[in-house]
């Protein structure tokens, strides 16, 4: 199948070759469009949300304050029952405590205030746990 008989007897050979010329060019092309276009665009410029304040906050509610290298703090904000903000030193003691306050305060919400270097997965971590045990408001305290 790879030959073919041509008038005088000659036999010919077919080139499975592919031209890669065209390809290369409209690479050059796209390559200068892209030089040219970056220092355009500014990426240093990000728009970030902004998070609108309340309504009307809770008058009482279960703040836990979290902090990178130092113990976390759990304890209630507001209203008559208010108690002395609580150290605990890991996950389980804060989970813990969250659990007992549930016990005698299961309408409540639970104000999360993260500092800004801590890690991402321990505040989700902490709204996982809240929302899992039943609280039905749990939010984030922003600036």
């Amino acid at each position: 199948m790879a030959n073919t008989t041509m008038r005088g007897g000659r036999q010919r050979k077919f080139k499975a070759e592919i031209n890669v010329v065209p390809y290369i060019d409209v690479m050059l092309v796209l390559l200068v469009i892209f030089m040219v276009v970056s220092p355009m665009v500014n990426p240093s410029m990000i728009d970030l949300p902004t998070a609108g304040k309340s309504a009307l906050p809770p008058p009482e509610y279960i703040q836990i304050s979290l902090k990178p290298e130092e113990a976390a703090t759990i304890g209630i904000v507001g209203g008559k029952s208010v108690g002395t903000q609580d150290k605990v030193s890991g996950r389980d003691e804060l989970v813990r405590r969250l659990r007992d306050l549930h016990g005698s305060n299961e309408d409540m919400a639970v104000m999360i205030a993260a500092d800004k270097n801590i890690k991402y997965d321990e505040v989700i971590q902490v709204v996982s746990e809240a929302k899992k045990m039943g609280f039905k408001r749990v939010g984030l305290a922003t600036r």
